[in-house]
């Protein structure tokens, strides 16, 4: 049995991701209160065999007993159950704008609260839920449509039981991801921007690939990241790690990071089953 749990702050896109585990096959139930999660999962193991045990629930800031979430999760993984904690937030202004566009109102709001002061009290009400999260989904600049294939590629599609490694390009003026576990600078490489033939590509050009691997700047890095990444994966894996996200950044995310994240992956794909490589830039074009 599969018991995934979904939280984040309101607005952050919870109920997107619900539906794209139900779409997938799994028993679904929203605003669920933490503290019959034990029981919920005692009764589905007793059901037949045949009958798909699959769970996925939606825990938000409604609930009461939200401080026992670690105990009771400790309870519900002593009951052989495969548990994973999804936890999606976005940037404070951003979940604002969704609010204000919808024109929905948010649970915690009140005569005495207003949305911004909800929005960032829910932060720390979700505290012990995001603590141990397995995975966090900044959807800040996330589609509905993009975030749903998040779930369905390192959810939904992950192989086995092994680590769902994923490397994400970035620019740095865009901001940093904030759900990265790791986050290397690039900005020290040669740039291919400032050479006018090659600035109308990325780094997954031909031209990009030849003018990077051509400085040994670039292969010393690739090397310092890859052993250094090949002596830690395997501690968080002893430490039943199941996702690893790796961001590259470099300028504007279009060149170096791109170049890089795409070496690094087909690097690591044969060690883990598990490998993906997304650009966070490439995709808003």
């Amino acid at each position: 049995m599969k018991l995934i749990v979904i939280s984040g702050r309101s607005g952050s896109g919870k109920s997107t991701v619900l539906n794209a585990l139900e779409d997938a096959g799994y028993n679904c139930i929203d605003n669920f209160p933490v503290i019959l999660l034990q029981s919920l999962v005692h009764n589905t193991l007793r059901e037949p065999s045949s009958r798909n045990s699959n769970l996925a629930v939606c825990i938000d800031a409604r609930s009461s007993d939200l401080e026992r979430f670690g105990e009771i999760m400790m309870s519900v993984d002593r009951m052989d159950v495969d548990c994973e904690v999804i936890y999606l937030d976005a940037r404070s202004p951003t979940l604002v704008k969704r609010f204000s566009e919808t024109r929905r109102r948010h649970p915690l709001t009140n005569a005495d609260t207003d949305l911004r002061q909800a929005i960032d009290a829910e932060a720390e009400i979700l505290e012990s839920i995001a603590d141990l999260a397995d995975l966090t989904i900044d959807t800040t600049q996330l589609t509905s449509q993009e975030l749903s294939g998040i779930i369905a590629e390192r959810i939904v599609a992950r192989v086995g039981a092994g680590l769902s490694l994923l490397f994400r390009s970035f620019g740095f003026k865009a901001g940093v991801p904030v759900d990265a576990d790791m986050v290397f600078d690039l900005r020290c490489l040669p740039n291919p921007h400032w050479e006018e033939d090659l600035r109308p590509l990325n780094g997954r050009d031909p031209e990009i690939v030849a003018y990077l691997e051509a400085q040994p700047m670039v292969n010393e890095m690739f090397v310092d990241i890859a052993g250094y990444l090949s002596s830690w994966i395997p501690r968080f894996e002893e430490n039943a790690r199941v996702y690893m996200t790796v961001a590259l950044g470099c300028t504007g995310g279009q060149h170096r990071s791109v170049y890089l994240a795409e070496r690094l992956a087909k690097h690591f794909e044969p060690e883990f089953e598990n490998v993906l490589v997304r650009h966070r830039e490439l995709n808003r074009n």
